[in-house]
């Protein structure tokens, strides 16, 4: 064969190869709304930037070549804002986007290779785990298994997964492994199908049931975001990157404020918050006025309330800020608020992301459901993380702090650079009306004005929890007005980022398990 036949050769291969599953199945999926692999891929991709590999792969059992186009798995290399990124799609028209060894092994090289290089790694989810073909037998399933090299998760670089359709098996484990997860309403991730549920166990189910946004959102926290449609689903995952370094061996990308005035907001910090200690507000509004051009980019908003975790900018660089939400259980964390702190303080320490802790919190939630998941252990792993992490940390008490969770919220002791309170703050083993009761219940019970005696009680309270004492003894670094606050943590995490601005995480979290 002549070169100029080799190359027609070459272009009916790939022409092929572009076709998918066939024009019938691109259609079908087009008039449900869904985009296909390489459609996705251009969406997300920087225009133009994407290089494919493997485009002419197939399935390697004999009489399934035509029918496997690039065997079901788009692969290959582009940019996001100009930054490279290794990205993976499942093909949905090549047999429900299962996999086969061929497209497995592409996907696994393709991984392994950019860990090594640094960069991103994305996953665009819609298939029904391993193809039947090529999973069947001693050999298939010896062929197909999870390798070892995938199922150490070091976190060298970001790995991003989107569940876009039907993701059972494959798609699921990639989530499972993920650093940021975007589900798509309408999608559907689980181990398996409701067909194979139904077989297997007779369990009869919906998608929506099984594994539908609303349940990895609000109850199983197994995905981070859930977006309205694709675009929004693209528009998460490349905001999400705008805020992390391509690798743990790098910085975090510095975004200078798009304001010219930060500062003339923050006199509002000084009514957002009521002076009564029981009344709720939301603490979302004190995060934007404090970060950069009041933006906030959430993470988990849905699982459990009482805290929120969420990246910013100040000053153009990343931070992550957790904080308790008093408008949800008045900021009482339950055991998956610790979950997800967890996760979270992993991101940020894996990715040289300095941590930022705002308090409000009555202490953790308690009662018979919590100890049932295992509170004890929750409080601990969440606080063992909090020890382990090495990025530059500060810790403010906004409006209270009781009890263990004031060490879990990085208070003095737990290894903050800075530990600062607003002089408003109570710091203290629980409530004043409620330590009153504890510490003068005696007292209390044998007065002959009760009411009086509780109140006095109570005062005393109070001015053992305000900040003067702690800050007299050197057990906080600073009592702040709350206009500066700022100000305030810009200096300080600059001194705690060290005299070259360059400082690093030791990632003592980065192989710390994704999920819980």
């Amino acid at each position: 064969m002549g070169m100029e036949e080799a190359i027609e050769e070459l272009k009916r291969r790939k022409a092929m190869a572009g076709e998918m599953g066939g024009a019938e199945k691109v259609a079908r999926k087009r008039s449900m709304g869904l985009g296909v692999a390489r459609e996705r891929i251009e969406s997300l991709l920087d225009p133009g930037s994407f290089f494919e590999i493997g485009l002419l792969n197939h399935s390697d059992i004999p009489g399934m070549e035509a029918k496997t186009a690039a065997d079901g798995k788009v692969c290959g290399f582009g940019t996001i804002d100009g930054r490279i990124v290794a990205i993976s799609a499942d093909d949905a028209t090549v047999f429900a986007g299962t996999g086969g060894r061929v497209g497995v092994g592409k996907e696994h090289r393709l991984s392994a290779w950019a860990t090594e290089k640094g960069y991103p790694i994305i996953h665009l989810g819609e298939g029904g785990g391993a193809r039947i073909p090529d999973i069947l037998g001693s050999d298939g399933l010896s062929s197909m298994t999870m390798r070892k090299e995938m199922a150490i998760r070091c976190r060298q670089a970001p790995l991003i997964a989107t569940i876009m359709g039907e993701c059972f098996g494959g798609p699921s484990w990639l989530a499972a492994l993920a650093d940021f997860v975007v589900q798509v309403k309408g999608s559907c991730m689980a181990v398996s199908g409701p067909r194979v549920l139904e077989v297997a166990t007779s369990e009869k189910i919906e998608n929506e049931d099984l594994g539908g946004w609303r349940i990895h959102a609000e109850i199983t926290g197994q995905v981070d975001r859930t977006a309205e449609d694709e675009s929004d689903c693209f528009r998460m995952v490349r905001e999400f990157l705008s805020y992390l370094p391509s690798n743990g061996q790098e910085l975090p990308p510095v975004a200078p404020p798009r304001g010219q005035d930060q500062e003339s907001r923050q006199e509002r910090l000084l009514s957002i918050i009521p002076d009564e200690s029981r009344r709720g507000y939301d603490m979302t509004q004190v995060i934007k006025t404090i970060v950069d051009d009041e933006q906030i980019f959430m993470l988990k908003p849905d699982f459990d309330r009482s805290v929120i975790t969420c990246l910013a900018r100040l000053d153009g660089h990343s931070v992550g800020i957790i904080a308790n939400q008093p408008m949800h259980m008045a900021g009482a964390m339950g055991p998956d608020g610790c979950d997800k702190c967890c996760s979270f303080i992993c991101l940020c320490d894996s990715f040289n992301i300095p941590l930022i802790f705002l308090h409000d919190t009555p202490g953790f939630l308690v009662g018979k459901a919590a100890e049932l998941k295992r509170m004890p252990g929750k409080i601990i792993n969440f606080i063992e993380a909090v020890a382990l992490s090495t990025v530059p940390k500060v810790s403010i008490v906004i409006r209270k702090s009781y009890g263990m969770a004031y060490s879990n919220m990085c208070g003095t002791g737990m290894g903050a650079d800075f530990v600062l309170a607003w002089p408003n703050a109570e710091i203290s083993f629980m409530a004043p009306e409620v330590a009153a009761n504890v510490v003068y219940r005696r007292k209390i019970d044998e007065s002959d004005d009760v009411k009086a005696a509780r109140d006095l009680a109570e005062q005393q309270m109070r001015v053992a929890g305000a900040p003067w004492k702690a800050a007299g003894l050197n057990l906080l670094d600073d009592v702040i007005d709350p206009r500066d606050t700022r100000k305030v943590l810009i200096d300080l995490l600059k001194l705690a980022r060290g005299h070259d601005g360059g400082y690093r995480s030791r990632r003592l979290l980065a192989n710390w398990p994704t999920t819980f």
